[in-house]
């Protein structure tokens, strides 16, 4: 089994809990397993070298209690956070997976119909007995 698919594997053995406390109905959208290169990380060699970096983003968004969306401008597009994320990528190294998952949440949360969302990123490469190390957070909307 190849690292990104025992990444898979372990992302999709994590529960999703429901929002219990939510007062209006949501549907989830997500990007599962975007594989991209980075320029991230505290060593010397990863300022300059990119390597690979596997995101999910998760988002809650709230629906329209009436019908379901009938254009493109109704939805939360998951093409569009891919473009987004790439050029959060592109603006250059950044040190921590922490700060990365923290700018995502951040950028996930800028529509304003987004009610919470759950980010992944992941080293699958940083450690070769692992499949995959990094960080997972979960924000919501104030």
């Amino acid at each position: 089994m190849t690292i990104h698919a025992r990444a898979r594997a372990a992302w999709a053995e994590i529960p999703v809990p429901a929002i219990s406390e939510a007062s209006q109905p949501a549907r989830r959208v997500f990007v599962r397993d975007l594989l991209l290169d980075a320029l991230i990380g505290i060593y010397p060699e990863e300022r300059v070298k990119p390597q690979k970096i596997l995101i999910n983003l998760e988002l809650w968004v709230a629906e329209t209690p009436s019908e379901p969306p009938r254009s493109y401008d109704e939805v939360v597009c998951y093409e569009q956070l891919v473009k987004r994320t790439k050029a959060l990528l592109a603006e250059g190294h950044i040190d921590l997976v922490e700060t990365l998952a923290e700018r995502l949440a951040v950028l996930c949360l800028a529509d304003e119909r987004v009610l919470r969302t759950r980010v992944r990123v992941e080293k699958p490469e940083a450690i070769a007995e692992a499949a995959g190390v990094g960080v997972e957070i979960e924000r919501r909307r104030r």
